[in-house]
């Protein structure tokens, strides 16, 4: 993750996501490196009002189209709570790897994102649909 660049989260998608950061903590053993990587994301976002955010931050619930810089590959993916991930759908957790790399970044930011294979370098192509720029600020 590229952590020079400032990221953006609403304070509503900041405490849905520390109170579910909490309970996996509590209820869940095992490696919890992922939550780890998602606290230091929310640790080091500027939090801003809901009706604030600018209309190209993905937030919780975006949906956004991401280009592989290296192969060309456009992927859409909607960012959704754990409950709601659903891979055949491209709804995609931010538990996941891909999840809390790409909260909080803008249009036109490039996301380092580690896989297996090395380092994948993606660019945020464009914001489909954004809740808080539609309005759905309760979502």
């Amino acid at each position: 993750m590229n952590v020079n660049r400032q990221i953006f989260i609403t304070e509503v998608d900041k405490n849905r996501l520390q109170k579910l950061i909490d309970e996996v903590k509590e209820f869940t053993p095992g490696n919890k490196g992922y939550l780890e990587n998602l606290e230091r994301e929310l640790s080091r976002a500027l939090v801003v009002d809901s009706k604030m955010v600018p209309p190209d931050v993905i937030t919780m619930n975006s949906k956004v189209v991401l280009k592989d810089l290296e192969s060309g590959e456009e992927m859409t993916y909607t960012l959704v709570y754990p409950a709601d991930a659903e891979l055949l759908e491209d709804k995609v957790s931010v538990m996941a790897p891909i999840g809390t790399a790409i909260l909080g970044y803008s249009v036109g930011n490039v996301i380092d994102w580690e896989v297996p294979g090395g380092m994948v370098q993606l660019r945020v192509e464009s914001i489909l649909y954004q809740p808080e720029a539609a309005g759905d600020l309760d979502l």
